[in-house]
Parts: C-alpha cells; structure tokens; sequence
C-alpha cells in the first residue's frame, strides 16, 4: 500500500477561504486526503485543485448536508479519519438592534450545521469501528463578551459546549471531539476591522502578542488535535490567541 491509499481522510467546511483554506493546506501538506467543503463550489474547487484534494459543495444548513459531505469523503476516499468544522457567519450589532431572524442565521450556521457534520461523522467512525477526530472551529468571542457580539458570541459559546457533550458522549467509540479557539486572526472577514487604524487598535490592544494570528497558525492547531496523536485529548477548547484570554 503506498502513501497515498494509507493517507487519512480529513473533511473540511468552509474550505474555500480564510481558516478554513489554511487547514485544507496544512492537512494536505502532512499526507491527508482532503475534502473541501463550502457553499461556494468554486473556491472550494480551487483549494481542492492547490491541495490535490476534492471539492464538495455544501451549504451546512440544508437538510442532509452532513450526511452528503460525509458520503462525499467516503466515495472518493473510502473512509473519513477527521472532520473540521470551520463553516461560520458572523454578524455584529448592539443587541438592541440584533434582528431575532439575524441570531436564528447565526445559530442555523454555527451551532447547528456544526451539529450535522459532527453527528454524520460520527456515525460514519462508528461504522468503521470507532476511533475518529472532530475539531470545531470556535472563537475567544465565545469565552468572552465583546460589545456587539451577543449573537455571535452566543454561537460560538455553544460550539464550546457541543463539544464538550459531544466528547462525553463518543469517547468510549474512540472519537475525540475538541475546539480551537481563533482570537483576532488576519482573514478576509476580519480585513475591514484590521484595515482601519482605529478598529484595529481597539482589537491589538486586547492581545499581548500585538498582532492577530495568521491563518497558518490557527490550522497548525488543528493539524495537531485531528492527528493520530491526540488520541487521549477530548472535550477541550484550546485558544490560539496571542495571549487574549490570558491577559483578560
């Protein structure tokens, strides 16, 4: 058996930019065999293109959009080693102001469409006879308050949770479930705040570092949680912060 055919299989949404591109390319650089997942089909096909992997369109609020992204990685691969959930939206507004229907999209994203990738992962390491990698893609707004955030920082509050349920759940089938928590990192989401000198201020002067994370760094951290080695690391959430939440 070569390399390849013996090489994991990760799952990745929102694959097509940002976080998530960083991660389908470190998985890809380590050996993995990567699926791509994003709503938008032709970014996605351009990472799986750079990556060597495939490309799966999923919007992950749509009935069975688990299950479909799963049995994707399982047609073309085989089997499914990792899942990364790093598909999210992000709205920010004084909660005053927040539309109810404007938090229902937050959480239809975040916290529930992170549910059905996880579950229809699971259930696929289940039948392959345990063992498996869930990480979800949080954020330090859900360890800590910021104004404007009450929506988002309630999504990502509850992708702490799930995992720590999740964990509970799966770890005698072997799976581990864990969360790494970007804090100000340098994306094309975050380049309006970043790219305004009073904004970003506002932001660095939060974080010891003085600077936000690359991309690079926030997949490094998941590189390590969805590897083979982390096989007794569950229920965690793990902060890639500059030192945020240590100095707050």
């Amino acid at each position: 058996m070569n390399r390849r055919d013996s090489a994991r299989v990760s799952l990745v949404t929102g694959a097509g930019a940002g976080i998530g591109a960083a991660i389908a390319r470190r998985l890809a650089a380590r050996g993995d065999r990567v699926v791509c997942a994003d709503r938008d089909g032709a970014s996605a096909a351009a990472v799986a293109r750079e990556t060597g992997g495939v490309a799966v369109e999923v919007d992950v609020t749509a009935d069975g959009a688990g299950e479909s992204a799963v049995a994707a990685a399982v047609e073309h691969f085989g089997r499914l080693d990792a899942l990364v959930t790093s598909a999210g939206i992000e709205r920010t507004a004084p909660a005053e102001e927040l539309l109810t229907t404007t938090v229902r999209d937050i959480l239809d994203v975040n916290v529930l469409g992170t549910f059905d990738l996880a579950a229809a992962a699971a259930r696929r390491f289940l039948a392959q006879g345990g063992g498996g990698r869930v990480v979800l893609i949080g954020s330090v707004n859900g360890l800590r308050a910021l104004p404007g955030q009450a929506g988002y920082a309630t999504s990502k509050g509850a992708v702490t949770m799930l995992a720590r349920a999740l964990a509970v759940d799966w770890a005698e089938h072997g799976v581990c479930v864990n969360v790494v928590a970007p804090g100000v990192t340098h994306t094309a989401m975050s380049a309006g705040s970043l790219g305004d000198p009073v904004r970003r201020e506002a932001l660095l002067s939060r974080v010891p570092m003085r600077r936000p994370a690359r991309p690079e760094e926030i997949a490094e951290a998941v590189a390590f949680l969805s590897s083979p080695e982390a096989g007794y690391i569950t229920g965690i959430c793990l902060p890639v912060d500059g030192g945020w939440l240590a100095a707050a």
